[in-house]
């Protein structure tokens, strides 16, 4: 087999597991929708409450801020902490 079948090979053998990586959600970027989206426990109405805190209050210094946010406690944080960031621009 030539080298180039081969490397088409496991690349589409790696295709899944590429697609199948969690998404990264930076709530100090984010818009209301991708945070509905990609995090558990939180549709549009508290997406926009975590949008509107952040317009409000300013950037999250960190990603356990989410609990000032109202409608978002702990559980939320802890079971979306994997894929939450909260990069300072």
């Amino acid at each position: 087999m030539s080298r180039i079948k081969i490397v088409i090979l496991l690349l589409l053998l790696c295709l899944p597991v590429i697609l199948m990586a969690d998404v990264v959600v930076d709530i100090n970027s984010a818009d209301h929708s991708t945070i509905a989206k990609h995090v558990k426990g939180v549709g549009d109405k508290k997406a926009l409450e975590i949008v509107r805190y952040r317009e409000k209050n300013g950037l999250f210094s960190s990603v356990d801020e989410l609990v000032k946010v109202k409608g978002i406690g702990r559980k939320t944080v802890e079971a979306n902490r994997k894929i939450l960031t909260a990069t300072q621009q």
